[in-house]
């Protein structure tokens, strides 16, 4: 098939051109003015370059595409309502616009956000009610949702849906951002770092990504993925900072981590600092966001591949290139 794929230069969407190609499939991708496409282009990729807050700026950009692989996205815990609306939201539509009429299929990477952080999650199933958190992240995907759905509805392109769990991998912002910070100081556990990490290898999600866009029975349908891990944030954040000579020091009480992550959003964000710990990251890491993924086992045949040791040893490699230790 021939594909686009936005966000191509990011932490998931280079692993997703690179499976793609391995598969004998055809990409296109758009890349912001000024960025580095130079592994894309060694696949092989178009690059299109363009912004998807510019309307006529992408005009066209779904010609002779049958696939469209939407990941493009303001992936952080911190920022306005605004900056994560036109990043998530804004740029949903005008590519949807683009999409309908010209691609056969719509793939939307959304998030278990969507879903409404700040409660146990466990056991959570795609049909479950969802609501609105407050938090800008959140919200947004949610609302990008129920615009891909209703998009759907209109049979002008087929769309499908993945909410993904806390993405790991070499490079994560959940690789880089944990090490940094206990690189800088010591990093306390939220609730003594009990709760499960809900995490997702990436290249496991990738796996799950290209057989919710190319099965039949997924189009109009929503997928959780998560890996079968049984890992609590404090392994994890431990093992991470083990690989740099660091440990967790303490612990926070979830509602007190909520609290500060509450006081630090409303003061750093029209300062434009990224907040010591958000309402998001407490939200993630204080609560247990282990959703069911029976509905991607039973209808996409998907299932975790790489197992947790052998992610640890991949990110290892990473950490010791990266941070030359």
């Amino acid at each position: 098939m021939n594909a686009l794929v936005t966000g191509a230069t990011g932490f998931i969407g280079s692993v997703l051109c690179r499976m793609l190609v391995i598969e004998g499939h055809k990409i296109r991708v758009l890349a912001l003015p000024g960025e580095d496409t130079q592994a894309l282009l060694e696949l092989g990729a178009e690059i299109r370059y363009g912004n998807l807050l510019d309307k006529e700026g992408i005009k066209g950009i779904c010609k002779g595409i049958h696939t469209v692989f939407h990941l493009a996205a303001r992936v952080t815990d911190w920022g306005s309502r605004e900056q994560f609306s036109q990043a998530i939201y804004d740029s949903t539509v005008n590519l949807m616009v683009e999409a309908a009429g010209s691609a056969k299929r719509f793939l939307y990477v959304s998030s278990i956000a969507a879903i409404g952080l700040g409660r146990h999650m466990k056991g959570i199933k795609e049909g479950d009610p969802v609501f609105r958190s407050g938090i800008p992240y959140n919200d947004a995907k949610l609302d990008a949702e129920r615009l891909v759905m209703a998009f759907h509805e209109t049979g002008l392109v087929a769309c499908t849906i993945v909410r993904p769990a806390n993405v790991t991998g070499p490079g994560s912002l959940w690789v880089r951002d944990i090490i940094e910070k206990m690189l800088m100081m010591p990093m306390p556990l939220i609730d003594g770092g009990r709760h499960s990490a809900s995490l997702i290898y990436v290249d496991n999600l990738v796996d799950g990504i290209i057989r919710a866009a190319t099965s039949e029975k997924a189009k109009g349908k929503i997928y959780h993925l998560m890996d079968d891990w049984d890992v609590t944030w404090k392994q994890y954040i431990n093992d991470l900072g083990a690989l740099v000579g660091k440990k967790s020091l303490g612990s926070l009480p979830y509602p007190v981590a909520r609290m500060l992550g509450s006081v630090m959003d409303l003061v750093c964000t029209p300062l434009n600092i990224r907040p010591a710990i958000s309402r998001m990251a407490a939200d993630i890491t204080g609560r247990n966001n282990d959703v069911d993924t029976t509905l991607a086992q039973s209808e996409l045949g998907w299932k975790t591949k790489i197992t947790y040791p052998e992610a640890m040893d991949k990110i290892s490699a990473w950490v010791r290139e990266t941070y030359k230790i």
